[in-house]
């Protein structure tokens, strides 16, 4: 039943393709009928799909690039020429499902060569492994592929681009509680290294002053005491010291503008 089904779906498409085939490029019925060509051979985009599926890409992102290798089949196929539609267009959708895998997927966008050169160098790799039971060097690598020693570590370093690891992945490696994420383990922006450079610029400018507004500047900033307690430490009014502080701070931006 399967195969009766199978055959009046090619002798249908066959049929519908000889009629888009006359028609003018311009005519409206075209669209009409290569809609209808492509809901006979949803189960050819269905097959593909479900062949690739489990690599990491959604099922319906496959279809899609099933589908569009479908209509592209149905654009070039020319019926005169006397093959099945079917044995024409199978290797168009297939090769538009890998074009998906080979354009879409990479995590880092690396040159159409070693994006060719990955599937080579997996099964290379695989091979290697097998005959002679460890890994191949790149060297080896490199000779069994019949491609330069730097082409060869291009791949290898671009493969790990391929599906780089969500920040979001479990970071593993902890045998209590929750081991967290990757993200976790990444360093952050250190607030102190923005005043680095200032604070190198300003230590000649400290030395600089008198031993008083030098006083005042470190008990204020770096002692975090008042100028009530520094008035009273060193015996002078609050206010005095108020005004020495202000002048003080004016010096010292001034020289830091001058030196940047």
């Amino acid at each position: 039943m399967a195969a009766d089904r199978r055959e009046s779906i090619d002798r249908r498409t066959h049929q519908l393709l000889e009629r888009l085939h006359r028609l003018a490029p311009d005519d409206p019925v075209r669209e009409r009928l290569r809609a209808e060509i492509v809901t006979l051979n949803t189960a050819l985009v269905r097959s593909v799909a479900r062949r690739y599926a489990g690599r990491g890409e959604p099922v319906e992102d496959l279809e899609q690039a099933a589908f569009v290798g479908l209509v592209s089949a149905i654009n070039r196929f020319e019926p005169a020429r006397g093959i099945r539609f079917l044995a024409y267009a199978y290797p168009v959708v297939t090769g538009e499902v890998r074009r998906h895998f080979r354009d879409r997927t990479w995590g880092v966008k690396v040159s159409r060569r070693i994006q060719e050169l990955r599937p080579m160098l997996h099964r290379a790799m695989t091979d290697f492994t097998a005959a002679h039971g460890r890994s191949p060097t790149a060297a080896e690598l490199a000779d069994r592929l019949g491609v330069g020693l730097e082409e060869t570590l291009d791949a290898l370093v671009a493969s790990e681009a391929y599906r780089p690891l969500s920040l979001d992945a479990p970071a593993g490696g902890s045998e209590e509680g929750d081991p967290g994420t990757l993200g976790d383990s990444l360093g952050a922006d250190d607030p102190d290294l923005e005043g680095i450079v200032d604070a190198q610029a300003l230590r000649p400018l400290l030395d600089e002053l008198p031993e008083r507004e030098r006083t005042i500047v470190l008990l204020r900033f770096f002692g975090n005491k008042t100028q009530s307690q520094i008035a009273a430490q060193l015996g002078l009014s609050q206010m005095h010291v108020s005004r020495l502080l202000a002048q003080t701070l004016k010096r010292l931006r001034q020289g830091l503008l001058a030196g940047t």
